[in-house]
Parts: structure tokens; C-alpha cells; sequence
């Protein structure tokens, strides 16, 4: 008797979405049941552990680089596979969600490389997930355009040779996307992203000399990297895609890769492109791991952690080094600043710091670095192009000056600056100002001139708590309780009421958005994710 065939992957609680199935295809959806059925129970080994890895953190208050993986460390000989034509030259990369204007304007935006993101700059609302994969499809085919109601302006796309090449970021492994079901278990939002956009483009985009390029999130260890790894191999050779074909970036954003950085580019090594150093998530995921650490780990004011300081100066560092040692890419940081239509003023001032830091990258060793908005590609074009000239990037530049200790990644007390009642206000403000954006469905959001994306949200919500439950004491005396933090959020519920208008406030997200940021804030357990509890309340 033959063996009954596998359940199909089921679409739940999902409302029809136009063209959706030019995208839910019976064989994208069967390629991401595989996905699911191959792979989910190793996420789940992986998940555990990170649950296993935080509680030893936890009890030892420390971290070092891993003894069981020295050999690899040691050995000098091995490199990432070399990086295709359409990723040597990364000198600019614009990020952003794959809404249908965003898509056309970054591809439009003269930066190198468009991060395409399903993830942090993304509500995972069933339309953003389906639709976003469709206009990565008619871009690729050039079926796209985009007319704003509002404005009357027309988008589209340039000629083929001055489009940003895509580097898409699929959601991190902690997430599940609740509308599709395999043998009634939600598949992770990883393989559902990562499944449809390689199912639908990988062939096309290598038949336009390009290829099926990641960002891969919140990697945690080097055994999250041996499973990206693996799923590659397999999806390439499903389909009949050269092995190969893949490359692949990892967002060096939580503070136990930092340690693992050459092991994760060895697991990924026919398939890794380069390192990013993501300055919020990590800020954050320092928070969370030494929680319990006391004082030494109390991080100040989220804008007084520069990349200059000591701790991140070391991980930056550490991070050129280490790409450029195994041939792969040193990628900077966000510059998140959105220029401002009114005031001159306040953009020469923002153009100034934009530049420094770029500045700064560049002739630390950087291959490139990120910006939020078209306006800054010139600016971090410049920078680059001082550098670079006409060179694609500077892997050449080994930084064998760079001796960074274990100790230095987590020296968080070098940091000469200290929390202050201007940075509680303003965590309370960008925490409900974003999360009610991102309930209706918006992942990238402009907050006070700032590009803020759930990073952002997830470092300012981890603030509050971390100073409550370690008792700090502001500027202005005042100590840090739960009661401050519920004042200064409903102080600024009111504030937020009368600066957009009664109508406005009615008609938003505004009370659900200050009680989750509360929970998140002051529950004596520590949620993992942000976006875990949000996504439950999140609509479509």
C-alpha cells in the first residue's frame, strides 16, 4: 500500500489579494512546504538553543570566542567563494520595504545595491508578504510603475544598467507567518519569504547576470549558518539552479555572532558575500543577553551610543578584519537620517554627521554602507569614491593592525555617558510612535527626521527595562520605575493626541500601541521580540 501523499501547505484567515496568484503558485507553495518539512525541526533545535546560550550568558555575566571552533580561526587558508560581477562594487546600499514606490524608487536611487526587506523596515501583513513578492517580480520583468493618488506623480524604472542591484533580507528564524499551514503548523516567516522570491526569480535573475542575493537577520551562532547553508544546497538543487548561485550577506546584529563572525562565514563559505554591522539590533541584543548583568551593562541614551565608542569601535572593527581576511565584504552601518522639505538648517547639520560617519567607514576598511533615504547616496557615494576611486571595494586592505579581545566586544562601561530623562522621553516616544505605524501595517517609519524600523523600537523598549529592573538614576534624580515610565507614556499619548488632532488619534492605533510597548517595557519576563506579542495584534 502506498504511502498517503503529504498534506498541502493550507492558506488560513488570509483575504484574496489581486494577482496573489501569480505568487501562490501550487508549485512555489509546494517548494515552501518542502522548505518546511526539511528544515523547521532544525529551527526549532536552533531556537532551543538560543534559550540555552541566553541562560549561561545569564549565569556567567561573559562571553568568549568559541574554543570548539578554534581550528577554523587558525587555519589561514580557506575564503568565501569570490563575489559575482553584480556584487563586487557595494560601495552604496539603499535599504527599504518592497512596497511598490519604495521598489522603483530604490532601484532608481543611483546606490549599488537595494536591501529588498521582508524583515525589520516590513509589518508582515498578509499583503505586504504577497504583494512585496510581486513587485520584486514585475520589477524584474519590468512590469512595474507606480502613480501616488495623492500627488499625481508618476514612478518608473530606469534602464536596466543603472538599477541597484537586490539583496533581499527574508524574515529572522524566531518568526512563524500565521496565514500558511503545514500539517497545521504555521511555516517560519524565513522559509516563506526566502521560498517564494528563489522559487519565482532565481533562474530569471541569473539570466540577467545577476543572481538570488540574501541578507540573512539576527543569526545568533555559526549552526544558524551551517542551516541557511544548508537550505541553499537544497533549494539549488530543487530547482536546477547552479550550486553556487547564491549569495549571501549576514547582519553581524546580535552580540553572540560578533564572537562567531569567521565560523559563520566558513559555514556559508560558497555562498557568503559579506558581513554587515547593524548598530540598533545589536545595541539590543547586548540588552537582552546581559539583562541581568547589573550596572557594567547598562547602556546610556540610544543616540549617545555612537560607533565610536569603545565596545562598538572594537566589533567594527573586528568585523573588517575578519571579512577581509576570508575575501568576503565589510558592510557599515545605517545612516537612517530622512532630509527635511522645511529646514535647511536642520539637513546641513544631519549632511555633516552623515558624512563623517561615512568618512569614518571608509577609511576604517569598510567595502560600503547603508542609507535610508536617495537623498544621502550622494553623499555616501563621495565618501566611498575618496577612497575607493575606481576599485570596486578594498578587501585588499587586511587591517592586521586590529587586536580586538573578547572582552573588548562587551566592555559596555567604557562608554563615558550616562542615562538621561530626555533619552526615557524620547524611547517612550519613538516606541509608540512606531509600534502604531507598524499595527497598520507599516515597517518603515520617518520618526523626529530618523528612519526607524522595529531595530529601533526593540533598543528604546529594552532601555526602559533594563533601567527599571537595575534601578538607574537619571539626570534629573529621578529614579527609574515602572510608575516614571507609565507617566511619561501617557504624557505622551496626550501630546501625540493634540499634535495630530482628535480625528487623527480616533482613527490610529495609538492606545494599543502605548500598552504594548508597556507590556514590553515593564513585564517582569523579558520578551524576546518585540514582534512576537505585536504580531498577534497585527491585522491582515
Amino acid at each position: 500500500m502506498s504511502a498517503p501523499a503529504p498534506s498541502p501547505l493550507a492558506i488560513v484567515d488570509a483575504e484574496p489579494l489581486p494577482r496573489q496568484e501569480e505568487v501562490l503558485t501550487d508549485a512555489a507553495l509546494a517548494f515552501v512546504a518542502e522548505l518546511h518539512r526539511r528544515f523547521t525541526p532544525r529551527r526549532a533545535e536552533l531556537l532551543a538553543r538560543r534559550a540555552e546560550r541566553r541562560a549561561e550568558i545569564a549565569r556567567t555575566c561573559t562571553l568568549d570566542f568559541l574554543p570548539e571552533t578554534a581550528a577554523v580561526r587558525a587555519d589561514d587558508s580557506w575564503r568565501v567563494a569570490p563575489a559575482p560581477a553584480a556584487l563586487d562594487d557595494r560601495r552604496v546600499e539603499i535599504t527599504g520595504p518592497t512596497d511598490r514606490k519604495m521598489t522603483i524608487n530604490a532601484l532608481n536611487s543611483g546606490a549599488r545595491v537595494w536591501l529588498a526587506d521582508f524583515e525589520d523596515a516590513s509589518a508582515p501583513t498578509w499583503e505586504n508578504v504577497v504583494l512585496g513578492q510581486l513587485n520584486l517580480i514585475d520589477a524584474y520583468t519590468r512590469n512595474i510603475d507606480f502613480t501616488d493618488e495623492r500627488t499625481g506623480k508618476s514612478y518608473a524604472l530606469r534602464p536596466d544598467g543603472e538599477l541597484a542591484t537586490v539583496v533581499m533580507r527574508p524574515r529572522g528564524w524566531h518568526l512563524d507567518e500565521r496565514h500558511l499551514l503545514v500539517d497545521g503548523e504555521p511555516v517560519p516567516g524565513a522559509f516563506v519569504d526566502f521560498g517564494l522570491y528563489f522559487f519565482h526569480n532565481a533562474r530569471r535573475l541569473l539570466d540577467l547576470g545577476k543572481g538570488p542575493y540574501f541578507y540573512l537577520p539576527k543569526t545568533e551562532s555559526y549552526l544558524e549558518a551551517r542551516l541557511w547553508n544548508d537550505v541553499f544546497v537544497f533549494a539549488q538543487d530543487h530547482l536546477g539552479i547552479p550550486q553556487g548561485s547564491v549569495r549571501a550577506t549576514v547582519l553581524i546584529e546580535t552580540i553572540t555572532a560578533a564572537y562567531e563572525m569567521e565560523e559563520i562565514l566558513y559555514e556559508l563559505r560558497d555562498h557568503a558575500s559579506g558581513l554587515n554591522a547593524g548598530r540598533w539590533d545589536y545595541l539590543f541584543s547586548i540588552v537582552k543577553n546581559f539583562r541581568d548583568g547589573g550596572e557594567r551593562f547598562v547602556l546610556p541614551d540610544r543616540n549617545a551610543v555612537t560607533m565610536t565608542a569603545p565596545f562598538m569601535r572594537a566589533y567594527t572593527e573586528l568585523l573588517v578584519r575578519t571579512c577581509h581576511k576570508r575575501g568576503a565584504h565589510a558592510i557599515g552601518g545605517m545612516a537612517a537620517f530622512i532630509p527635511s522639505r522645511r529646514d535647511a538648517e536642520v539637513n546641513r547639520v544631519a549632511f555633516e554627521k552623515v558624512r563623517a560617519d561615512k568618512d569614518r567607514e571608509a577609511g576604517d576598511g569598510f567595502d560600503g554602507s547603508w542609507v535610508a533615504h536617495p537623498d544621502l547616496v550622494p553623499i555616501a557615494m563621495e565618501s566611498f569614491d575618496k577612497v575607493l576611486g575606481d576599485r570596486p571595494n578594498q578587501k585588499d586592505r587586511l587591517r592586521e593592525d586590529v587586536d580586538v579581545r573578547a572582552a573588548d566586544l562587551i566592555a559596555v562601561d567604557s562608554l563615558d555617558a550616562k542615562p538621561t530623562y530626555a533619552g526615557l522621553v524620547n524611547a517612550v516616544q519613538v516606541g509608540i510612535r512606531y509600534i502604531e505605524a507598524w499595527l497598520r501595517g507599516l515597517g518603515a517609519v520617518a520618526i523626529f527626521n530618523l528612519m526607524e524600523d522595529a531595530a529601533t523600537a526593540e533598543i528604546s523598549r529594552s532601555q526602559i527595562w533594563q533601567w527599571i529592573n537595575a534601578g538607574v538614576v537619571l539626570d534629573n534624580g529621578e529614579r527609574v520605575t515602572a510608575e516614571l515610565a507609565r507617566a511619561v507614556a501617557a504624557e505622551e499619548l496626550e501630546n501625540i493626541r493634540a499634535e495630530i488632532g482628535e480625528e487623527a488619534f480616533a482613527g490610529g492605533d495609538w492606545k494599543r500601541a502605548h500598552d504594548l510597548l508597556l507590556k514590553v517595557a515593564l513585564d517582569e519576563d523579558y520578551a524576546d521580540f518585540l514582534t512576537l506579542p505585536a504580531y498577534e495584534q497585527l491585522r491582515g
